[in-house]
């Protein structure tokens, strides 16, 4: 099975980019095609789930407690949690 990926609307899109340079065939999904801006964290994971996404996001505050109430209730692929502090050549690789 292929992982899909689905950025988080606080991702920096040049991670998406970057990782679609090294591997264009990995599916990672902008926030901008979901229509992300704006849309509450639990929607966010509702939507990434809902079209066999695994979420990535630079929300390490919120979202780590917002996927553990969405798992509780409803399957997903999951979430990848990258560090802003990390360069885009560091989360692309990963």
């Amino acid at each position: 099975m292929k992982i899909k990926y689905q950025a988080d609307n606080d991702l920096d899109e040049r991670i998406v980019r970057a990782v679609m340079r090294l591997n264009s065939q990995i599916d990672f999904q902008t926030a901008s095609v979901l229509g992300l801006h704006g849309v509450p964290d639990p929607e966010v994971l509702r939507m990434a789930a809902a079209e066999g996404r695994m979420l990535v996001s630079h929300d390490l505050k919120t979202m780590p407690y917002h996927f553990a109430e969405f798992i509780a209730q409803q399957d997903s692929p999951g979430v990848f949690l990258i560090s802003p502090k990390q360069t885009i050549s560091e989360a692309a690789d990963w």
